[in-house]
């Protein structure tokens, strides 16, 4: 008999000040024991001391821990400190999130998710992104079952830090093309419901772009809602395929290529327009959603250099092997990577 477990998060809060609610929320989750809340040292000011008053407030035990990078050392010192409690709360970006969530999973307790940014779509999805001695690496974890997204704190955050969220969304189009390439080429398993939701995502960010927008708190609600749903595809799907193809492996590349990485949402939605024009589809309308909600199109807006950019696009198919995209097992040679990045103004 084929069992299939799906993981969804039980509750979606989003809403302005929403994290100043967050000690009520576990009550009505039925959260008991005591709570450890993880974020950074500039999250911890932003959000953190606000979800440990609001828990304090409804009587609960609260200690907390700062992390600074989404290492394997750093998931240990949180499943260290976490020992005793019932619930891990993780405040603050990608990093803290996916530190948090792996923490909870090893340990087997529940995590509730409260960015303070939009920037990724790990807020509700089932994987965590750490870096290991050979780069980010995307382990399976358990989603968490809460999501508290303040979207007066995510549209205070740097306007960078959005667009590159609505960047990773847009990403979907491409990823789902490998899907489904991966599918017909070598019978990869394959979900239709996942794949619709992916893409559903990505069209809604793409005709919302001009509602995308520095500072503005319905920017900020429409791009989490997103970014849940999806994280919820890749709960759906139980890998990240609908949302990851070959613009990942090109993000991921650009990572070890270059010295100063761009943002990953940022990369992704550049390895997008490249990728869809390898598909032969309409790049030019990723490239214009991507630049009307302040994205980075091209090499220098992402200040990157340009042979950096065809090295990682001549090397991406290395990028996770057992992993079939567009790009093959040969991948791309260095003329077809230069054409390709000149024809889409890349470079």
């Amino acid at each position: 008999m084929f069992i299939k477990k799906i993981q969804f998060p039980r509750e979606v809060h989003i809403g302005s000040n929403i994290i100043d609610s967050t000690g009520q929320i576990c009550r009505d989750l039925r959260v008991d024991g005591k709570i450890i809340v993880v974020s950074g040292k500039n999250t911890y000011k932003i959000g953190g001391k606000s979800v440990i008053d609001s828990l304090e407030s409804n009587g609960y035990d609260v200690d907390r821990i700062q992390i600074n990078d989404a290492t394997l050392n750093s998931v240990k010192a949180v499943e260290e400190k976490s020992k005793g409690f019932s619930l891990i709360i993780g405040v603050g970006g990608g990093k803290v999130i996916d530190v948090a969530k792996l923490a909870s999973t090893n340990l087997g307790i529940d995590f509730i998710s409260a960015p303070t940014t939009g920037s990724h779509d790990g807020i509700a999805s089932p994987l965590a992104s750490i870096k290991d001695s050979n780069g980010s690496t995307s382990l399976k974890a358990q989603s968490p079952i809460g999501v508290i997204a303040d979207t007066n704190i995510i549209s205070s955050a740097p306007f960078e830090l959005l667009s590159s969220g609505c960047a990773d969304i847009v990403s979907n189009y491409t990823a789902i093309k490998d899907w489904q390439l991966a599918k017909r080429l070598q019978n990869d398993n394959y979900s239709e419901s996942a794949a619709a939701l992916s893409l559903m995502t990505a069209k809604l960010i793409i005709q919302s772009a001009d509602s995308i927008k520095p500072h503005l708190e319905e920017s900020a609600r429409m791009v989490v809602k997103s970014l849940i749903s999806s994280g919820v595809a890749i709960s759906i799907a139980g890998s990240s395929r609908p949302a990851s193809g070959s613009e990942h492996k090109f993000s991921h590349a650009l990572d070890k290529t270059t010295s100063k990485p761009a943002l990953h949402g940022h990369q992704c939605g550049v390895g997008t327009i490249l990728i869809m024009a390898l598909y032969g589809g309409n790049w030019q309308c990723i490239k214009n959603a991507l630049k009307t909600m302040g994205a980075p199109v091209n090499a220098h807006e992402l200040g990157i250099d340009e042979e950096d950019i065809i090295d990682a696009l001549t090397n991406a198919h290395n990028i996770r092997k057992e992993r079939y995209t567009i790009l093959g097992d040969r991948g791309l040679s260095r003329s077809a990577a230069k054409n390709l990045a000149v024809k889409t103004g890349v470079i």
